[in-house]
C-alpha cells in the first residue's frame, strides 16, 4: 500500500489543517503491526509521530501532550512528552524511532535529527520496561487460559497471583508502603456460588484519592478480565491469544536489541517466520493452551535478556546533560 499517498486523503486532512500538526510534524510514520511487518488481511492501519511545541507551550500558558485520531487510530505525542517517554525506554514511542526508512511518510530535518539522536536516550532501562510490558502481556495469556482450564477454586487462586502482581507494579511505581498497607488472601467464599474467593485488608491513612482510586483500578482491570467467563467467541479470543504470544516475544526481541547493539529494530524482518508462526496459531494447541515448544522459546529470551542486561555497554541512566541541550536546541527552533 502506498501510505503517502493514503496521507493527502480527506479522511487524513486534520494532519494539514490543525494547527498543532501541518508544518509542525516532526516524524509521523507506520505503528503497530505494520511498523514490526507482523500485519495481515485484517490488521488495522496505525500512525505514531512527534510534533513541535507551539512556542505559546514553551513560553505562555497553553500546553499540549498529544492529538489523537479515532478515526484512523493517529496518535502523534508533543516533543516534550515523547522526550519524557524516551528517557523511559517506553516501548510504543522507542519504535517510532527505529522504523525503517520507507515507513515514515513524514520526516522533517528535526525529525532526521531525533532519530539520529536516538542512542540519547537508550539505557539500561529497557531492560525494565520493555520487560514490564512483556510481563503484562504474558499474564494476558495465562489469564486466559486459566478462565478456561482451572476450577473456580484455582482460578481464584490465579487470579490472586495476577492481583497481587498489579499490585505489586503499582506499589513500585507509587511508593506509597509507608502510608499504610494490603493484605490479600483467600478464605472460604461468603459469595453462595463460589467455594472460595479473595478477600482483602486494607488499611491506609492519608494516602492521595487518585492514587488509591488508581491502585483500586489496576486490581480491578484483572478482576474485570475473568468476569468475561463464559461470553468467550473461542476462534476470536484465540486470534488475540496468537497476537498476544506474538507481540511477548516482539518486546523480549526488541529489548534484547537494544541492550545487545544500542540499535531499536521496529521492522522485525529477520524474525518474521517466528513472529508469524506464533501469530498464526503454530503454537496453540487444541485445548487452547501453548505448547512446550513455545514456553521454550519464552524462557530463551528471558534468559537472552537477562544476559544482555548484565553485558550490555549501555550506561544505567542516560546522560541528562546531553538531553538537555538537544532538547534545548530543538525548542528554540520550535519557538523560531
Amino acid at each position: 500500500m502506498d501510505f503517502k499517498a493514503l496521507m493527502q486523503s480527506k479522511t487524513y486532512d486534520f494532519l494539514r489543517t490543525n494547527p498543532r500538526l501541518g508544518d509542525r510534524i516532526m516524524l509521523l510514520g507506520l505503528g503497530g503491526s505494520h511498523a514490526y511487518g507482523t500485519n495481515n488481511e485484517n490488521s488495522d492501519i496505525d500512525f505514531r509521530g512527534v510534533t513541535l511545541p507551539l512556542p505559546s507551550d514553551l513560553l505562555g500558558l497553553t500546553e499540549f501532550e498529544q492529538y489523537e485520531d479515532g478515526e484512523t487510530d493517529t496518535v502523534i505525542y508533543s516533543f516534550k512528552k515523547i522526550i519524557k517517554l524516551l528517557l523511559d525506554c517506553n516501548p510504543n514511542t522507542c519504535e517510532i524511532l527505529g522504523l525503517d526508512e520507507d515507513q515514515y511518510v513524514i520526516k522533517s530535518p528535526l525529525g532526521q535529527e531525533l532519530i539520529d539522536n536516538s542512542g540519547l536516550f537508550l539505557s539500561k532501562r529497557a531492560a525494565r520496561s520493555f520487560g514490564g510490558y512483556a510481563g503484562a502481556q504474558l499474564r494476558r495469556l495465562q489469564n486466559a487460559i486459566a478462565r478456561d482450564s482451572m476450577s473456580q477454586k484455582e482460578r481464584e487462586q490465579h487470579i490472586l497471583r495476577s492481583v497481587q502482581n498489579a499490585l505489586d507494579d503499582f506499589e513500585r511505581k507509587y511508593a506509597h508502603s509507608e502510608r499504610g498497607n494490603i493484605r490479600l488472601y483467600i478464605d472460604r467464599a461468603v459469595n453462595p456460588e463460589m467455594e472460595t474467593e479473595i478477600f482483602v485488608d486494607a488499611n491506609y491513612k492519608h494516602m492521595p484519592l487518585r492514587d488509591y482510586e488508581n491502585m483500586w483500578s489496576a486490581m480491578n482491570s484483572v478482576v474485570r478480565d475473568y468476569d468475561k467467563i463464559g461470553k468467550r467467541n473461542r476462534k476470536k479470543d484465540d486470534n488475540h491469544l496468537n497476537k498476544h504470544a506474538m507481540h511477548l516475544i516482539r518486546l523480549f526481541m526488541m529489548a534484547v536489541d537494544i541492550l545487545e547493539k544500542g540499535k531499536i529494530i521496529t521492522h522485525r524482518r529477520d524474525d518474521l517466520e517466528l513472529l508469524t508462526k506464533i501469530r498464526s496459531g503454530g503454537y496453540m494447541q487444541e485445548d487452547g493452551t501453548f505448547s512446550k515448544g513455545f514456553y521454550e522459546i519464552l524462557a530463551e529470551y528471558e534468559n537472552r535478556l537477562e544476559i544482555a542486561t548484565r553485558q550490555s555497554i549501555l550506561p544505567d541512566e542516560p546522560d541528562m546533560e546531553k538531553v538537555e541541550a538537544f532538547v534545548e536546541r530543538v525548542n528554540r527552533q520550535a519557538i523560531e
